[in-house]
């Protein structure tokens, strides 16, 4: 059956409507070659049958069909090849895993490109966490959750290993770590300078090796990218600190205390909260008010985006039906309430709807 639609022209395959199956397998045709088809199909209508030869309206229908369907199956040649020399998959990393009784139709599903991977590493993979105490259950769920890990070359692994062990207490600390984050674990290989080099920043920050560790496992993010990005933000915070009257001990434990309950400060860019002091400054807020706020917020300041916030503002003082002086009044009583409010219906307004 013929339905021409704009360009395109769909062929549904006679002998699925026959059977009274749906046909799935709907395949389209250049407009100009039907065109093309149809005309010689005319042609010889009108000018093919001898004069003692009756041809009749099925023959010349079925000659059609019979030159279309040719010419789709020429077009469909270059993908049918292209499917029919797909890689198999990897049989001896699907028999380890089975082997291991981990859900191999859970990673098909999931990271089935894994299982299509040469070479893997499995073997070695188990291994090193044997080494570490895991048992092969817990080994079984990790290689589950992440089958990336059997991409990981061994010499990676034992570079890995003995990155972590520098700030973990113990192995079974690393197998914990490995069993809540493995992502956090098995990294590519290009990330681990980026890792070595931010532990030593954290660790010239004052931040334990227990807190690097953690911040390590649950913030990898942080710990892949170079540390010059992170030291910036670092560098900010500080100046910011500092400049609006806070002295240098204080600034310490302050940022300590920040890196702990919201690493995620440092993938913001430096100038993003440089700006957003300068907007709240011009909202009146003085240096002391700011202090408070960027102390006790966790970082909050950085999330804030001034043209929300500004608009947000005119909201809150028609919702209010307060005047310009009551607003201030209110805002310097309570200002953290106020950046609050700012920063809660800021993510109302950016919420897709």
């Amino acid at each position: 059956m013929l339905d021409r639609r704009g360009q395109t022209c769909t062929i549904i395959s006679w002998r699925s409507q026959k059977r009274g199956k749906q046909n799935n397998n709907v395949h389209f045709l250049n407009s100009s070659l039907v065109l093309n088809l149809f005309k010689c199909f005319i042609h010889k209508c009108e000018f093919g049958g001898s004069k003692n030869t009756s041809v009749t309206c099925v023959d010349m229908l079925r000659s059609f069909t019979v030159s279309l369907m040719f010419s789709w199956r020429v077009q469909l040649l270059p993908s049918m090849h292209c499917s029919s020399v797909r890689q198999p998959e990897n049989t001896s990393a699907v028999d380890a895993l089975y082997n291991l009784s981990v859900n191999i139709s859970k990673i098909r599903k999931l990271n089935g490109w894994v299982l299509y991977q040469n070479p893997v590493y499995v073997t070695e993979t188990v291994t090193m966490l044997r080494t570490l105490g895991a048992k092969d259950p817990l080994i079984a769920q990790v290689l589950e959750h992440h089958p990336e890990a059997i991409l990981c070359p061994p010499e990676h692994l034992e570079a890995q290993k003995e990155l972590w062990m520098s700030i973990c207490a113990s192995h079974s600390d690393l197998v914990g770590i490995i069993e809540k984050f493995p992502a956090s674990f098995f990294t590519p290989p290009c990330n681990i300078d980026h890792q070595k080099a931010n532990i030593v920043l954290f660790q010239n920050l004052g931040l334990n090796k227990r807190v690097i560790a953690k911040l390590m496992a649950s913030d990898p993010q942080n710990f892949r990218r170079p540390a010059e990005q992170n030291k910036e933000m670092v560098h900010a915070l500080q100046n910011a600190y500092l400049d609006l009257g806070g002295n240098e001990t204080n600034m310490k434990v302050w940022l300590q205390k920040l890196l702990i309950q919201n690493p995620y400060v440092l993938m913001k860019p430096p100038e993003t909260m440089g700006n957003n002091l300068k907007f709240l400054q011009e909202q009146g807020f003085t240096s002391s008010e700011l202090l408070q706020l960027l102390s006790k917020l966790k970082g909050f300041v950085t999330e804030l985006h001034p043209e929300s916030v500004g608009l947000t503002l005119c909201y809150l003082q028609e919702m209010l039906s307060c005047s310009d002086a009551e607003l201030r009044r209110g805002r310097a009583a309570v200002p953290r309430i106020a950046v609050l409010l700012c920063t809660h219906f800021d993510r109302q307004i950016q919420m897709p709807t």
